[in-house]
Formats: C-alpha cells, sequence, structure tokens
C-alpha cells in the first residue's frame, strides 16, 4: 500500500515526467478532476479523451473497473492509464528503469518484494501495477447521513432518525418508490454494479461513437492482464468466475456503468462523457427521458418521471446526504523513510 502509495503521486512513472496518476485523480475533487471529458497528453488534436474521470472511492467493491468494464480487477485498471498513448504513455522499460534507479523506490520495491525489479519488464510493470491497486483499495468512504438514519430506524430510534432532514426523507422515498431508482442503483454502494442505457447520447464527435459495455467485453476478454491470464493471483473458485461467463450481447452497445451514489455530491460532472454538469440536470434527464432512445429491454425499466421542482429539489437534498465532506478531504498516512534496515525479505 505505502508503495503503491507512493507510485500514485510520482510523475515520473508518465513518459515525460508530466503526469502521475493523482494528476486526474485528485485527492481534493474525491478522486476526480472537475472535467467533462479527462485532458490526456497533447497530440495536436486539442482533443480531450473521451470519457469522464470516474471518483476511485469505493472502487475495490466494483465488479468491473472502467466506464465499458474492460478491467476485472484493480491492477489491471491501473495498467491502462500506464501504458496508453495519450495518457502517461510509459513503457514497462522505462517503468522498470524508475524503479531500479530511483533510491526511494528501489528501497520501498525491496522492502515489498525483497529482491529489485525482475529483468522481465512485463513482469515489473504488472507488479507496480498491483501495488498501484493495493493503495486504491484503501479508498474507502466514511458513513453519510443516510447511514445514519438508516441504522437509527434499524435499531427503532426515532429520535436520532428524526435528525435526518424532511426534504431528504421525501427524496428517499420517490428514489425506492416511484422513481424506481433502486432498480440499478441499490445495495450499499447504491449500484448494482452492472451497464445500462439510460438514453443519454454516446457520439463522440461526427462519425464517431462510443460502443461502451460492447467494446468493454471485447476488451477484457482479449486482455493478457485478465483475471483468468497468466499474471492473475485470484484464487480459482472465487472472481475468476465473472471473467469467465461474461457474455457478449448485441444490447451492450451504448451500456455504460452504473455508478455508485456514493459521495455523488463531490463528483460532477457527470455520466460517462461529463455531459451533465449537475445533479439537477441528472434529474432532468430522467424526467424528460425519451424512450425512443432506449434499447428495447431499457424501455421496460426507465420512463420519464415528470418530476415537480419540489421533487427534484428534494430528491437533491437526498442524494447529498449520500456524500461526506470527508471525500474531499483525503490526507496521506505518514509513510516511515525508507531504509537499508526496513528493506529486506517480505515476511507472510
Amino acid at each position: 500500500i505505502a508503495l503503491g502509495q507512493r507510485l500514485f503521486f510520482e510523475p515520473r512513472l508518465s513518459s515525460d515526467g508530466r503526469f502521475a496518476c493523482a494528476s486526474c485523480h485528485v485527492p481534493a475533487l474525491a478522486f476526480t478532476d472537475g472535467r467533462p471529458r479527462a485532458v490526456g497528453r497533447d497530440t495536436g488534436s486539442g482533443e480531450t479523451l473521451d470519457r469522464n474521470t470516474p471518483t476511485l472511492w469505493n472502487a475495490a467493491q466494483q465488479r468491473w473497473l472502467g466506464w465499458d468494464g474492460a478491467f476485472d480487477s484493480l491492477w489491471s485498471q491501473a495498467m491502462h492509464p500506464l501504458l496508453h498513448p495519450r495518457e502517461m504513455a510509459a513503457t514497462p522499460e522505462h517503468l522498470q528503469a524508475l524503479l531500479r534507479d530511483d533510491t526511494t523506490l528501489a528501497c520501498q520495491w525491496r522492502r515489498v518484494h525483497g529482491a529489485p525489479p525482475p529483468d522481465d519488464a512485463e513482469a515489473t510493470l504488472v507488479m507496480l501495477a498491483k501495488a498501484l491497486g493495493a493503495f486504491v483499495g484503501t479508498l474507502q468512504s466514511e458513513r453519510t447521513p443516510f447511514d445514519d438514519f438508516r441504522d437509527a430506524l434499524s435499531r427503532g430510534d426515532q429520535r436520532a432518525a428524526a435528525r435526518y432532514p424532511l426534504a431528504a426523507q421525501r427524496g428517499l422515498r420517490l428514489f425506492v418508490g416511484r422513481g424506481q431508482c433502486t432498480t440499478c442503483h441499490g445495495g450499499p454502494l447504491f449500484s448494482n454494479g452492472e451497464f445500462g442505457d439510460i438514453g443519454a447520447a454516446f457520439f463522440l464527435r461526427p462519425g464517431v461513437v462510443d460502443p461502451g459495455r460492447h467494446a468493454g467485453i471485447t476488451a477484457l476478454r482479449a486482455s493478457r492482464y485478465n483475471l483468468l491470464g497468466p499474471f492473475s493471483d485470484a484464487p480459482d473458485h472465487e472472481t475468476p468466475r465473472k471473467t469467465r461467463h461474461v457474455d457478449l450481447q448485441h444490447r451492450n452497445f451504448g451500456e455504460f456503468k452504473v455508478p455508485s451514489l456514493r459521495n455523488v455530491a463531490h463528483t460532477a460532472p457527470y455520466l460517462h462523457d461529463g455531459q451533465l454538469a449537475t445533479l439537477e440536470a441528472v434529474l432532468d434527464h430522467y424526467s424528460t427521458l425519451s424512450p425512443d432512445r432506449l434499447h428495447a429491454d431499457g424501455e421496460q425499466i426507465l420512463k420519464p418521471l415528470h418530476l415537480s421542482a419540489g421533487e427534484r429539489a428534494d430528491l437533491v437534498a437526498f442524494l447529498q446526504s449520500l456524500s461526506t465532506p470527508g471525500a474531499t478531504a483525503w490526507q496521506p498516512p505518514v509513510d516511515r523513510p525508507c531504509t537499508a534496515t526496513t528493506a529486506g525479505p517480505r515476511m507472510r
């Protein structure tokens, strides 16, 4: 975790020394960048990347990673921006050299692995990505006002439950009732962890569309770094099953990840391409949804909600209660200095 944390903030991982993971996943912005679409390396086109930067809060609890679910583990997701030519544009050899030549990183690496990076640059890349994944896995969000309300109801504490704002209570009733929002945004993370078509445009620019989950499944299956591949250390009887049995269907075209709503008040703008700037805009989308833009299976779930101004305000109050100030106040734990006496073989 300590090694992954240091690597997360290390711009020298990128080929030009300008981009770190934290360049797009900014702690003070709830590990997003606050932009509609991420800004990558300048290729002369002036274009941004194609998708919004998702938050990393609670990423370890996600079944699939990325807006299209092309990754089935935290470490395979971490490899993508490291190697992508529009993002950090690194090579395995570049990363291997940095880990060997930098005194602090080399010391931390030995503290974890008991030896310098291996001669196999690809193996080094995977080990580095797993350290990043170990750090990202620690980003677990705090309790929210909604959690306090839920627990108060569970134990029958009406006085404590009454502290939850009435507007949020009305919004909650809409959320689980007429809105049917829990069909997709259910469970502890307020997400079913899957993908859906919500009638949002997926055109990137004239003549180019984002195929969403359809392309994600294709990429996942083809990846050497999925949980079925040679670098996986997942037990056979656990997580690989989800990857082994994922099924590509035509309806997956234009489907995108159902995001968690925890800390949603801190992660604007919204949707896979950041096309909706505020929570109010998201509710307007669902209020005036056009069924003609949905896939056949989507029509059975979604319909325009025709929300009044008061209902919109109540739903916003509820959604805000799913967030905590701590989501934008993360501070790294103090890491002890790495010296020759602290580095050595890892004990199990």
